[in-house]
């Protein structure tokens, strides 16, 4: 048990696990485990490569955050549990899929499904996993629910073919990006929000502002995943330094750094080496682009909170807003 003192000096995601994950570690307990079954059950090849998507793990933010988003008073109950596992299923198909088109070899810091499978099992293995979160989410009767669900995933698939075909494209706005990143990341944020709030029995404004508070969370969780493209060290990313960059991805450090110094582009041109992305990587630092990608990120986070305060009656909002700094708290 952490002391007062030792409390006041740790960041937010250390305060919430202190103050407030004993309330949700029994049904984040249940979802694993029902993600699990829902994994395994195909058997044979199949079963095995959603395992081991499964066992990659990940922060599981996305379960969390339909738990969090219940009612005061109200207990996390069945339909709660069905849209947690839900989501996460969605979330893992994106990430099997994504691997596929981009053909990577490493997630989390393993082998990828499509390195170790292959194109077409991994394929499958993704529309399992997306059929299999409508089938849990249409289980709770809910049509609203699904529509939900449906909509967001919609949203998926074209801001994953938004990324592709803007691969390269050293002209992309900030708006641009923030378009994407609202489709490939934070609309499942906001839609996990909107269930809990929903499943609990909160009020209409109230879903649509924990929808919105979600929606600022995942665009935060996104520019920050991007700086740390950037800076993050490959053994806690689970990837290159760089990658995007490798791949043609423009994300905001790279837009705001190429608004003070366009220059930087001259040294993407072609595949960029090793070198090239070390380089790449310094200039974009000298141009203030980490610097000018936290300060939008940290809007975000404002922006969330300040959602969040329209549903201070409703909902207890303190381990909410600890996520939202928590995204903003990680190492860069």
């Amino acid at each position: 048990m952490s002391t007062p003192q030792e409390q006041t000096k740790a960041g937010p995601l250390e305060k919430f696990k202190a103050a407030y994950w004993p309330c949700f570690s029994g049904p984040m307990g249940e979802c694993e485990r029902r993600l699990s079954a829902l994994a395994a059950r195909p058997g044979r090849t199949l079963g095995e490569s959603c395992g081991l998507t499964l066992s990659a793990g990940g922060k599981r933010l996305r379960p969390l955050l339909v738990f969090l988003a219940t009612k005061k008073g109200e207990a996390i109950g069945e339909k709660q549990q069905a849209a947690a596992v839900a989501v996460e299923l969605v979330h893992m198909a994106t990430l099997v899929h994504d691997d596929v088109l981009d053909g990577a070899e490493l997630r989390r810091g393993l082998p990828t499904l499509v390195s170790r499978y292959g194109r077409l099992v991994s394929l499958a293995a993704g529309d399992y996993l997306f059929s299999a979160a409508f089938e849990v989410l249409s289980n709770t009767g809910s049509t609203e629910a699904v529509a939900m669900l449906a909509s967001t995933s919609l949203g998926l698939s074209r801001g994953e073919l938004s990324q592709m075909a803007d691969a390269g494209n050293h002209m992309l706005s900030r708006e641009e990006y923030i378009e994407r990143c609202t489709l490939k990341t934070a609309n499942l944020f906001s839609t996990a929000c909107r269930l809990g709030g929903l499943f609990s029995g909160c009020s209409e404004e109230a879903v649509g502002k924990l929808g919105e508070f979600g929606r600022c969370l995942g665009l935060a969780f996104q520019i920050f995943d991007d700086i740390l493209d950037f800076t993050g060290q490959t053994s806690r990313t689970g990837k290159k330094v760089g990658t995007d960059l490798r791949d043609g991805t423009v994300t905001i450090p790279l837009i705001i750094a190429l608004e003070n110094d366009h220059s930087i582009s001259e040294l993407l041109r072609g595949e960029p080496d090793n070198e090239a992305v070390s380089a790449v990587c310094r200039r974009v630092a000298a141009a203030g682009g980490l610097d000018g990608a936290r300060e939008e990120a940290v809007k975000y986070v404002y922006r969330a909170n300040d959602a969040l305060a329209a549903v201070s009656g409703e909902l207890d909002t303190g381990p909410l807003a600890l996520i939202a700094g928590s995204v903003v708290d990680r190492d860069a």
